[in-house]
């Protein structure tokens, strides 16, 4: 599916995240001038480095909790940035909840200074572990407020929540999207989500580490989809919540065998407990998004799966080239570069 849109300038917050990334790219490619802003945190420069000959592409070190700004005439603000994974927001308990705070309300700000369409990336995370399953967009969900995962989902439904009543107050125009698991390349080998971490283990010959008895569920979407989606609801003028995911659902333990089937990886599946209020199901429905935006899922996960697995297996054969080369003829990284921060 490709989503026509006549955008000049788009600012997209947490731009050189995962997902952030490839929206970058999908917009580049339209010929919009893009602004990506990010603080480096859980992001990294490399995601977004083949756009830098682009000369409508501009990458900016920034904390938008701090507050943001971009010269010149905007048409959408895209507000991804915020740690996403649980070993990211676990470990960055308060930057999460600025983020998903103090950043939606300067992301806004930006949006209605701008007269900007603004498209807020949220979660399937504001669900909890549900109690209505497959989850539509009207589940008010089931979030434990003060346990460990908290920091991220309620920092998405505070998010939510700021977002709406822009709306409702006529400053931005705004859309919510509720992300589902999403997967693909330039995904962090370590960000302790399930398929980077089977792919990284199976690859380098590691037991598959399965969270619980695995019989938990997941629902899969591949990044190009997620991108497919989220472009589509900031093109539809529908102000959401609309989810944006795969209704096709599988056990993470099936997920494992996927992923050790398909490289052919001899390693042993072994089971580690549980993450705190780890969701037992996880699936969106998503006949909203198919009726208001005409968008469905595209690629299945066997061929997602294979197409990130390639990617790994890419980046793997580089760092092995990269630690074969001797320290004095290494290129410099970004710690010999006083110019890049540590961000996400």
């Amino acid at each position: 599916m490709v989503v026509q849109q006549d955008l000049d300038c788009v600012v997209v917050t947490g731009g050189a995240g995962f997902i952030g990334s490839h929206l970058c790219e999908r917009l580049c490619e339209s010929g919009a001038k893009v602004w990506c802003l990010d603080n480096m945190l859980t992001g990294a420069a490399d995601n977004v480095a083949h756009l830098a000959s682009n000369l409508d592409f501009h990458l900016t070190y920034c904390d938008v909790t701090a507050g943001i700004d971009v010269p010149g005439p905007v048409d959408l603000v895209l507000h991804l940035a915020s740690p996403a994974s649980p070993v990211d927001y676990l470990r960055l308990p308060v930057q999460t909840l600025k983020a998903g705070s103090l950043g939606t309300l300067h992301a806004l700000d930006l949006a209605a200074r701008k007269g900007a369409r603004f498209l807020l990336a949220s979660t399937s995370e504001v669900y909890g572990d549900p109690l209505l399953h497959p989850q539509p967009e009207d589940y008010w969900g089931n979030v434990n407020p003060v346990g460990p995962r908290s920091v991220y989902d309620e920092a998405k439904r505070f998010a939510e929540a700021l977002t709406a009543t822009y709306r409702r107050g006529g400053s931005v125009d705004s859309v919510i999207v509720r992300i589902f698991n999403t997967y693909g390349p330039r995904m962090r080998s370590h960000d302790g989500r399930a398929v980077p971490t089977f792919i990284r283990q199976a690859l380098a010959g590691e037991p598959l580490t399965v969270a619980g008895d695995g019989l938990q569920t997941r629902s899969l979407c591949y990044v190009d989809d997620t991108v497919n989606g989220i472009l589509a609801a900031a093109a539809s003028g529908h102000p959401g919540p609309l989810n944006i995911g795969n209704p096709e659902e599988m056990t993470v333990l099936d997920l494992a065998r996927h992923v050790r089937r398909l490289t052919r990886s001899n390693s042993s599946i072994v089971f580690v407990e549980s993450a705190v209020d780890d969701p037992k199901v996880r699936c969106p429905d998503t006949s909203l998004g198919r009726d208001v935006l005409d968008w469905r899922p595209q690629v299945p996960a066997s061929e997602g799966l294979a197409r990130t697995i390639a990617w790994f297996a890419g980046q793997a054969a580089e760092d092995a080239r990269t630690r074969a080369v001797p320290s004095s003829e290494a290129a410099p990284g970004p710690e010999d570069d006083a110019s890049v921060g540590v961000d996400s």
